[in-house]
């Protein structure tokens, strides 16, 4: 194993807005309550769940051995090969911990497929044995640029992370347990896409995955502009930028893995940037109905070999994103993509025509509403330059409906449905919610490692929890879905069914909670992202969004393993999480 590796601040992001800038923890009540004050979660947070905003600074610089990490007498440096525990003694479960690499094509390396080990009964055929050497030979990617020079097994700061668990029957994340024996959860639950947020967060929302356009609905090829690994910030001769956006997994010549594009982007984002600090990179899409593509081969030969086989479900010319970009539209509904502001970022996907679920929904007749919490600040601080400066963050790239022009250019519409959590908790207190909400945390509560910690995500769902039970009207008849973005990039043991191109991935948690899903039941029903989707067309009575999203795949059907589906590819609607007859 290589080293565990810190990740996280080293004082807390809550003290550091206090002025605070060493220690791994500064929590008082006098702290406390001067944070609560700053109005950082007014309302997203219970009030004893402030502290963690204040605790769990690593102590340490990033990207090194974790000297916290102790697992059956091993440390950071010395772990056994597998899984190892993060929590300790010396490693508090309130703690900021590393990030693993949560890309697509490093999904696709790491769980390490093969058809011809599948068949009708383990259906996959993937070992799932190379998360930490994906995570030390190429990690988040490189955008082109040159593996930078003594290269180690920690250089891309990642080391094993990708191993490291919490164990909830030694006491981590306690209240989501409480929540899981309580009501019901999903033991077979999937993030729906490869990778990461955006992405994943686009597949809940269409139950497909948005394509590079020409912002008026015709395919488009992304900049694909040649650039020097060795100068990667200053264009080539004849071309006036750098910006390479086409995935290329294939190796840099002379490396293990080190990609020969990938990545969120180069450089600063910035519009009005400049050789040598040019953009650069940012490779994210990919064109899978080409086998000529690199990469593509690889997953479409995998694809096509399986017992069942599966269609990748790309259309020709098409050019997909299958990683993290932000939204084609700002808040106010203005065109975020053409938008040259020096504050801006380039690395945006143009409008998009993809159909959503508020689409749906809005033909059905059924009210519905995304909650993104900081929106409002959000709306007056389209650039975030709040967030650059230390602020919490809303997040644009989670909101599907903010790529989406039929939403997004109709202010009645986008008023209607588009809002900040604030208004979420003043309609529980009335009783007066839409029929489906989106409820989508800010960067700080969203329980993503380094960023945030998995408690104070657990105080934000319990916050939602206990004013919906407050609230008699609301609580006989809603249902409350749990879950996460995605896995993070920690390694998984459990089945990943290939769906198409683009998934899935690793299991995540679905919790249902609401006074129609009490006892512990655990579902072992395959089912994703799509299948929230599913779940509100069973309900309300929708046809799926549209002719090849991924909702109008079959519910599963199982022989001797309840966990995989032998009418594969299908997903489940979520009903079994609930018994609506008592």
């Amino acid at each position: 194993m290589p080293p565990a590796l810190t990740g996280g601040p080293s004082t807390p992001y809550g003290c550091q807005l206090l002025g605070i800038t060493t220690g791994t923890s500064c929590d008082t009540p006098a702290n406390e309550a001067a944070l609560m004050k700053m109005n950082i979660e007014p309302i997203g947070l219970p009030a004893d769940y402030y502290k963690y905003l204040l605790t769990g600074g690593t102590g340490q610089t990033s990207n090194i051995p974790d000297a916290r990490i102790a697992y059956n007498g091993h440390d950071a440096r010395h772990l056994q090969p597998g899984p190892f525990q993060i929590t300790s003694k010396t490693f508090p479960y309130d703690a900021y911990a590393a990030s693993p690499v949560h890309r697509f094509y490093q999904m696709w390396q790491q769980l390490d497929c093969d058809a011809a080990a599948a068949d009708r009964e383990n259906g996959w055929g993937c070992k799932s044995d190379l998360f930490p050497w994906v995570e030390v030979t190429i990690g988040a990617g490189s955008n082109g640029a040159a593996q930078p020079a003594g290269f180690t097994d920690t250089s891309t700061g990642e080391g094993s992370t990708s191993m490291g668990f919490y164990n909830m029957q030694q006491g981590d994340a306690p209240y989501l347990k409480a929540l899981a024996d309580t009501y019901s959860m999903s033991d077979n639950y999937h993030q729906a896409v490869k990778g990461g947020t955006g992405a994943n967060h686009i597949m809940l929302g269409t139950g497909d995955a948005m394509w590079f356009s020409d912002g008026n609905g015709n395919p488009k090829e992304p900049p694909v502009n040649p650039l020097n690994p060795n100068a990667p910030g200053t264009p080539l001769p004849g071309h006036t930028n750098a910006l390479s956006e086409v995935e290329n997994p294939n190796p840099q010549p002379g490396t293990n893995n080190y990609y020969t594009q990938d990545g969120y982007g180069g450089g600063s984002g910035s519009p009005t940037a400049t050789s040598p600090h040019a953009n650069y990179g940012g490779g994210s899409y990919v064109n899978c109905s080409d086998d000529g593509q690199p990469g593509v081969s690889a997953v479409r030969n995998y694809l096509k070999a399986l017992p069942n086989k599966v269609d990748p479900n790309c259309e020709k010319g098409h050019y997909y994103l299958v990683n993290n970009y932000n939204p084609g539209y700002f808040g106010d509904g203005s065109n975020a993509y053409t938008d040259t502001n020096s504050n801006n970022y380039v690395y945006t996907i143009p409008p998009s025509d993809v159909r959503t679920i508020g689409d749906a929904l809005i033909d059905k007749g059924v009210s519905w509403a995304y909650y993104g919490d900081q929106w409002n600040a959000y709306l007056q601080d389209p650039y975030q330059l709040q967030y650059n400066s230390g602020q919490d963050e809303y997040c644009n790239i989670c909101n599907f409906e903010q790529y989406a022009t039929s939403i997004m250019t109709n202010p009645a519409v986008r008023t209607a449905h588009l809002k900040d959590t604030a208004d979420f908790y003043a309609g529980i207190k009335s009783g007066q919610l839409p029929a489906v909400s989106y409820v989508k945390p800010s960067g700080w509560v969203d329980g993503h490692p380094n960023s945030s910690k998995l408690n104070l995500f657990e105080g934000f769902v319990k916050e939602i929890v206990d004013g919906v039970k407050a609230n008699p009207k609301l609580w006989a008849d809603t249902a409350i879905l749990v879950t996460f973005d995605e896995g993070g990039g920690y390694w998984d043991s459990g089945y990943v069914q290939p769906l198409d191109f683009f998934g899935d991935g690793t299991r995540i948690p679905m919790i249902a909670v609401s006074k129609f899903s009490t006892g512990g039941h655990i579902s072992h029903s395959y089912t994703d992202h799509v299948s929230v989707a599913k779940f509100i067309e069973a309900n309300w009575g929708l046809k799926p969004i549209t002719h090849r999203s991924r909702d109008n795949l079959p519910n599963p059907l199982t022989e001797n393993n309840p966990y995989i589906p032998v009418n594969s590819p299908a997903i489940g609607d979520l009903m079994d999480l609930f018994d609506f007859d008592n």
